[in-house]
């Protein structure tokens, strides 16, 4: 936590440090949940890109400590909770730690044996790249972050289970939501009230994951971990060629969005016509009384001779 004037003067940061939080971003997975009950009935959690651990206390703190100091306290009924990042972390009771990628598949095998082969209730994603300041960039890069995400959230999570990931809010931000209602029947983009009004974040609140029929995560895992390397980049792109049924339509959208439209940013070649060149069109409603209309009057009577102070606006401008 950062210790400039202005974070010294955030509630938040203040509270964060008062109560034990290692990030101020504690109080917003917990303004989250406190709108959604994202908790209730949670018993296995995997928090992605989860250092420094503010999020995985509150997974702690609000899970793992209340079952432990329960009455009815059993080992066997503690909730697991997994957090993933490629930075170390410090310890926090009750979280195992793992230092992988998000982006492979592998990640999500070594989370499902700490679940003895079962599949998570919730994943937690509060990861975000080095901001360049740039909205469109980090608005794609952070998209292309949750999309990742995705590939371990298709492996480890329950039908019927709940998923939370940052997101930068932007032009593409009705792209993103598409793209997840794929996979969850309710699909809410939410605003902490401690996420500062200056940010352009907010936190994709996922409830109810269930993937299409016919659906197999292997084929978008594939994907993503191929295209673009020098081994896989003539194989495997974003064409459907190298897919099989329901896959064919869905990882294209997943990976590269809706391609069957006409990009509104992109200049397309004029269509050919039998003379060989395009005839422009007269509009299909011409203006009733645009204003240019008497000028011209003007300049066609000045052209005659007419005195100009003799020109009047006809009845029809």
């Amino acid at each position: 936590m950062g210790k400039s004037s202005k974070d010294k003067r955030d509630i938040y940061y203040r509270k964060a440090k008062e109560e034990g939080w290692r990030a101020r971003s504690a109080f917003k997975l917990l303004q989250i949940d406190q709108e959604f009950n994202i908790f209730q009935g949670v018993k296995r959690v995997v928090d992605l890109c989860a250092a420094p651990g503010s999020w995985s206390q509150v997974l702690s703190r609000n899970l793992y400590v209340p079952a432990k100091q329960s009455p009815d306290f059993k080992e066997g009924d503690l909730p697991l909770i997994v957090a993933i990042d490629l930075q170390p972390m410090a310890p926090i009771e009750g979280v195992i730690q793992v230092q992988g990628d998000i982006t492979n598949a592998r990640t999500a095998e070594v989370v499902i044996r700490h679940f003895d082969g079962c599949k998570a209730d919730l994943v937690v994603c509060d990861g975000a790249p080095d901001v360049t300041g740039l909205h469109d960039m980090d608005e794609f890069v952070q998209s292309q972050l949750i999309l990742a995400a995705l590939t371990i959230v298709t492996h480890v999570l329950k039908v019927g289970g709940k998923f939370v990931a940052k997101i930068f809010r932007g032009k593409d931000t009705s792209l993103l939501y598409c793209q997840l209602k794929l996979f969850f029947s309710q699909v809410t983009f939410a605003k902490p009230k401690s996420s500062r009004n200056s940010s352009i974040e907010a936190f994709a609140v996922c409830e109810n994951y269930s993937p299409p029929e016919g659906f197999k995560e292997e084929d978008l895992y594939h994907l993503l971990e191929k295209v673009g390397t020098p081994s896989g980049a003539d194989d495997l792109d974003c064409r459907s060629g190298w897919l099989e049924g329901p896959n064919k339509v869905y990882i294209p959208f997943l990976a590269c969005g809706d391609l069957s439209g006409y990009d509104s940013d992109r200049s397309y070649p004029l269509p050919s016509t039998e003379g060989g060149s395009y005839r422009s069109l007269d509009p299909v409603q011409p203006p009733i009384a645009p204003p240019y209309k008497t000028a011209l009057e003007m300049k066609k009577a000045s052209s005659h001779g007419a005195s100009v102070d003799t020109i009047r606006p006809s009845a029809d401008s």
